[in-house]
């Protein structure tokens, strides 16, 4: 479906072009500036969260991975459940959240899993915070321009922030790869668009925190356990990748050295570990 699309959406040869042009290069850096700022705006409790979600993700073995979909393909979900399990054990009112809705005029139907953590606070209030293992894949685009890659690289791994924060997130992603598909004379994938993209955190959902139900090991069923295996090991590769490159550049971003360099410093003798591992 999605080759079929990009095919039937060229218009010949200029469509194979993957270079920027001045006004594309123009937008798309100003979009950058706007991703690189939003993901640098978590407060200290995210910014907290995301060091333990970090620091759990990477201590995830094959062994804790646990087959939880009845229809054959586990599509990382028993990496979801090991990463709520771990956080629950932490302290989280943490679960993972199956949303769905129905497709409405261009706008496709569809279904996606995440996990979120309920954030309580001293005068009884709560907020319900997102958190997205696979956040990089939901911007992937077809022949994109190089600076829209750039922009694309910059995007976190793993999300972790509210649905307040994450709105104008993808906004901006969208916005770029409009301009990015613009180049190459190409349409909008309607599974890119605004309201598809907003549609996988802000549908209605089911909150899946019961670790009672049955559950089988990933051992035991050697085709998903090799998938199930294989993006665990993506997963961690690319978050090293990213926690190294944040290391590397130490950015200062609106006076948050120093909360980088906690953060690094927390995740330093998991990085030692893991590469051991993968």
């Amino acid at each position: 479906m999605v080759s079929d699309f990009v095919e039937n959406g060229s218009s010949g040869a200029d469509s194979l072009c993957s270079s920027d042009s001045d006004s594309g290069f123009s937008d798309l850096g100003h979009h950058a500036e706007k991703v690189l700022f939003y993901r640098h705006s978590e407060d200290q409790y995210e910014s907290d969260l995301l060091s333990v979600v970090h620091s759990l993700i990477l201590s995830i073995k094959e062994m804790d991975l646990e087959f939880r979909n009845s229809s054959g393909m586990c599509n990382a979900s028993c990496i979801r459940f090991s990463l709520v399990k771990a956080l629950r054990l932490s302290g989280y009112d943490a679960a993972v959240c199956a949303s769905r809705w129905q497709g409405c005029g261009k706008v496709p139907g569809g279904d996606h899993e995440y996990i979120d953590v309920i954030k309580y606070t001293d005068t009884g209030t709560s907020e319900r915070l997102i958190i997205d293992i696979d956040f990089h894949s939901h911007f992937e685009i077809a022949r994109a321009v190089a600076s829209y890659d750039a922009i694309l690289n910059s995007v976190p791994v793993v999300y972790v922030g509210s649905l307040s924060k994450l709105k104008p997130f993808l906004q901006v992603m969208v916005e770029a790869a409009k301009s990015s598909l613009r180049q190459n004379s190409m349409p909008v994938p309607p599974w890119r668009s605004l309201a598809y993209l907003q549609s996988k955190w802000d549908s209605p959902y089911q909150r899946y925190d019961n670790f009672d139900l049955g559950s089988t090991d990933c051992s035991s069923i050697s085709f998903d356990h090799t998938q199930c295996i294989g993006h665990l090991k993506r997963l961690q590769s690319s978050l090293l990748s990213e926690l190294e490159g944040d290391r590397i550049l130490k950015p200062v971003i609106n006076g948050d050295n120093k909360k980088n360099s906690r953060r690094m410093q927390k995740l330093e003798r998991w990085r030692h570990s893991s590469f051991r591992t993968l």
